[in-house]
């Protein structure tokens, strides 16, 4: 059985699908998502084999979601929307499919049996941005989106990954990883990430371990395998 996950922010939209999707037979819809924060939660927990996925969205679109996966685990897309065939052009060689919106049943059961063969995955590469412009936050009800700059540390504990700018610190659904390789966020620490600009000061305590002071008075923990490599980006001995 296929494990899908349906993304859109229109709620009738969605649902029909949903029914579609379940008629099939072949796909077990796993859960369904109104927006993209709700959605990149879903997708690290469910672990979907497929998205059904809207593009255009508030706030953050399908495209901009994509761009905060990791490529290495990202299940296969299908784009779900209601631009015509040609505007779609430029995402053909990217998703594994698109479907037109209203979707219409036989266009829908090729895509499935597309998706049943289908062994390997697609390459999303040419979809993903080198670098986030934005970091989606969640938390009381509301959605923060924190630019790269803003953001001091961020670091992991077993309530998920935070994001600590000058004032705010919030939670993100995105990896650590994913936060290293797509912001100027560098790693100090197994558990910590932070931003060159915004340290103020690297205190050296015993055992090669050193604590960092950012400019924000937020204090952040060096190992001692990340403190060599914060001496040579800085030169110092």
């Amino acid at each position: 059985m296929i494990k899908a996950l349906v993304i859109d922010d229109e709620k009738y939209a969605r649902e029909e699908l949903i029914d579609l999707l379940e008629e099939d037979g072949s796909i077990e819809v796993i859960g369904q998502c109104n927006n993209a924060i709700e959605a990149l939660k879903k997708i690290n927990s469910l672990k979907p084999d497929v998205i059904f996925l809207d593009i255009q969205m508030p706030q953050i679109t399908g495209i901009e979601m994509l761009s905060m996966l990791d490529p290495d685990t990202m299940p296969k897309v299908v784009f779900v929307t209601a631009y015509d065939e040609y505007a779609l052009k430029a995402f053909e060689d990217n998703a594994f499919d698109y479907l037109l919106k209203p979707v219409e049943t036989c266009r829908l059961t090729k895509t499935i049996k597309r998706l049943a063969r289908e062994c390997q995955s697609a390459d999303y590469s040419p979809l993903i941005s080198d670098m986030l412009e934005l970091i989606p936050c969640s938390g009381h009800n509301r959605i923060l989106l924190l630019r790269p700059d803003e953001i001091e540390t961020a670091y992991s504990d077993l309530s998920g990954v935070h994001v600590v700018s000058h004032d705010t610190e919030a939670t993100t659904q995105l990896t650590l990883k994913t936060l290293e390789e797509k912001t100027p966020l560098i790693r100090c620490h197994r558990q910590y990430l932070i931003h060159p600009t915004a340290i103020r000061e690297i205190k050296l305590l015993e055992n090669g371990l050193a604590e960092i002071t950012t400019c924000g008075s937020h204090q952040v923990p060096v190992s001692r395998r990340y403190l060599k490599e914060l001496k040579d980006r800085f030169g110092l001995c």
